[in-house]
């Protein structure tokens, strides 16, 4: 540090006088003059973008590129303002430690730009998708995956200019990355079941097997609609009002229905036994035509019933239909068995229930 400072004071005393200073003063002028021009060439960017760009991206049938464009702009302008300080210094006469450490802080200042305008450009695409998933059942799942995409971005922006930084100042890098790959290794083992249920978190949100708001049911026959979907867990409204919160690791490796898919419609089934001798035809018939009295039953698919097996004691017979909405199927279902019963009495075909004979014999 001394022999700098008294490089720096001999320099000065070397250069005394009116030579000295119309040295510096053109010396000055010019690094102004650059700066003056990367100025206004970085006004002249500006106004291009803004004018010829806007015109370029009416071209395009989505308003992607519109958006991108007015959050770049500013940090275009910024770079060629960065640039125009960076070839000033450069035009000065200045000691080489002085120019090394101006320069390493206009590259780091570049970095962060750069990495500026890269994050928005990105995040601007994230909500593009989002917006654009408005429309469709998989907006809610878009939404809660915009704030993790977010950090995720930022945080692989932020190592890459750390990388680049440390190589461009010749730091060694590599022990950097070995440390980080040892300390994420030691993490990842004793988190290994959180870091599980994160990885399924993100496979259902990517994959999606279901939607908030979807009734499933599982494979050990609990039926709920979708609450949440979070990193660790989802959450399961039962329909007795009751919240099931099960992992995302063991939710992503067993079987289950979605009845919300591939949309809200419904198909009701009543099983029914009539007795021996009554007329099939009839009873087909008859459950037809009181599944159709019901208003919300849809016509198109039709109601169908059909004869399935003999019973020990009664024709078993089955009634299918479908609705429109599956969270009124239970109600419906219910509409329909108490008209069975007022037709089958009012036609008087019998419902039959297990019965026993028993024949005692004497000895």
């Amino acid at each position: 540090m001394n022999s700098f400072i008294g490089f720096i004071q001999g320099f000065l005393q070397s250069r005394e006088g009116d030579g000295f200073l119309l040295f510096w003063s053109k010396e000055i002028l010019g690094a102004l003059l650059i700066l003056v021009l990367f100025w206004v060439l970085s006004h002249l960017v500006v106004m291009a973008l803004t004018t010829w760009g806007k015109r370029l991206t009416d071209f395009t049938a989505t308003d992607l590129d519109d958006r991108v464009l007015q959050r770049v702009i500013p940090y275009v302008s910024r770079l060629f303002i960065i640039l125009g300080i960076y070839l000033a210094i450069r035009s000065l006469p200045l000691h080489e430690k002085l120019v090394v450490i101006a320069s390493g802080i206009i590259y780091i200042i570049l970095v962060v730009i750069v990495c500026n305008l890269i994050y928005h450009a990105l995040d601007e695409l994230l909500k593009w998708y989002v917006s654009s998933q408005q429309d469709t059942s998989g907006a809610i799942m878009s939404r809660q995956m915009m704030p993790v995409a977010e950090k995720i971005v930022s945080l692989f922006l932020m190592g890459a200019a750390l990388i680049v930084i440390l190589k461009h100042f010749n730091y060694d890098i590599f022990s950097l990355v070995t440390a980080l790959g040892i300390g994420s290794l030691a993490i990842g083992m004793a988190a290994k079941d959180t870091l599980a249920h994160m990885i399924s978190g993100f496979t259902i949100m990517l994959d999606r097997p279901f939607r908030i708001g979807d009734r499933i049911q599982l494979v050990g026959g609990q039926t709920g609609d979708v609450a949440d979907i979070g990193l660790r867990s989802t959450k399961i409204k039962t329909l007795d009002n009751q919240l099931l919160i099960i992992p995302n690791s063991d939710l992503c490796n067993t079987m289950l229905t979605n009845q919300a898919f591939p949309n809200s419609r419904a198909k009701g089934r009543i099983n029914i036994g009539v007795a021996y001798g009554s007329d099939v035809d009839q009873v087909k018939q008859l459950l037809v035509a009181t599944a159709s009295e019901v208003e919300v039953v849809l016509v198109d698919p039709v109601p169908e019933a059909f004869l399935v097996s003999f019973g020990d004691s009664a024709l078993n017979m089955a009634l299918f239909f479908w609705v429109e909405e599956y969270s009124t199927l239970f109600a419906i279902t219910d509409k329909i068995n108490t008209l069975i019963l007022k037709r089958f009495d009012e036609h008087s075909i019998e419902i039959p229930f297990p019965t026993r004979t028993v024949k005692l014999e004497k000895s």
